[in-house]
């Protein structure tokens, strides 16, 4: 297990801390977001959250960047909640929130015991995470319930896609991570990703994915793990493939938005994936990148139907 960064952030926000300015804090309304509200406190602890994620340290030079994420992400987990809570039958697994507990853990090459426990070092109640997690998993089901019967994959497609599946005993895997912003005119594509290009290169990428990135995965740094290269459509993997460890790759067309990935690590496994395990797994993906956009769409039209005031 590593030692998270300045021994796991132990009081990281000695800057706001006060007893007299906690209290204050506390109370003070710092936006709506239809009838639900956002607290000061509440902009705090997700400062907080967003560090510990990605393993980063406060510093004053990040401080308005985080403000803006954190905010960011406030607000579009309210927005989902609003529309959630008009769905009283919607479900998830428990065993799926415990699922991505061990994800988040496993990112931070900690167990989950020790990632409990960054959070109670820091005053932060774990609860929060767990909502964050059930949030995500309804808002999954509902877009699952709403959009299913506009899912189809060309198997055709899929097939012909197989005939390069790597059947040699070692195959490689890619540790990636992706930024994901919303499309753009036409003649403003060019100027856009250089833009953006431009702002990695200056601050790194997870830092542009925490406050730049409309996806699921910007809280993150826009991580996504270990992908087995027989586990992905030919068009991503030929982004991922010719992209070096370090770097990040050509920006890829979503019909909703526009996707980075900095390929952070590659190894060599053992190929345990069979033709028909790898068939059933890019069905999978290309059903998940349908969901994906159809969430993006969804939550845009949301949105924009929701009023937010900032104070």
């Amino acid at each position: 297990m590593i030692k998270l960064q300045k021994k796991i952030f132990i009081l990281i926000f000695t800057f706001f801390l006060t007893a007299e300015s906690k209290a204050i804090i506390k109370d003070e309304i710092f936006a709506t977001v239809g009838d639900k509200v956002i607290t000061r406190s509440d902009v705090i602890n997700e400062i907080k959250t967003i560090l510990i994620l990605n393993d980063q340290v406060y510093s004053e030079d990040i401080k308005s960047k985080l403000d803006n994420a954190a905010i960011n992400s406030l607000t579009n987990r309210l927005i989902k909640k609003i529309e959630i809570e008009k769905y009283p039958n919607l479900r998830f697994e428990k065993e799926d929130v415990f699922k991505e507990i061990k994800n988040y853990a496993t990112n931070l090459n900690m167990d989950v015991d020790a990632f409990k426990q960054v959070f109670v070092t820091n005053e932060i109640n774990f609860s929060s995470i767990m909502e964050r997690i059930e949030i995500d998993l309804l808002w999954n089901s509902l877009v699952f319930a709403i959009y299913k019967n506009r899912l189809s994959v060309n198997l055709d497609e899929i097939n012909d896609q197989l005939l390069s599946f790597n059947k040699k005993k070692n195959i490689e895997e890619y540790l990636i991570s992706e930024i994901i912003i919303n499309s753009v005119p036409e003649d403003k594509i060019k100027s856009t990703v250089e833009a953006l290009k431009e702002e990695i290169k200056n601050e790194g990428f997870e830092s542009v994915a925490i406050e730049k990135s409309i996806s699921d995965t910007a809280v993150k740094g826009g991580n996504l793990g270990w992908v087995n290269e027989n586990s992905i459509s030919n068009d991503l993997k030929s982004k991922i493939v010719n992209t070096k460890v370090g770097e990040v790759s050509e920006p890829f067309f979503l019909p909703k938005g526009i996707l980075f990935f900095k390929v952070k690590d590659k190894r060599i496994v053992e190929n345990t994936i069979n033709l028909e395990e790898a068939k059933k797994r890019i069905v999978e993906a290309e059903k998940m990148k349908m969901l994906n956009m159809f969430s993006l769409s969804h939550f845009d039209k949301l949105r924009r139907s929701i009023t937010i005031i900032y104070y």
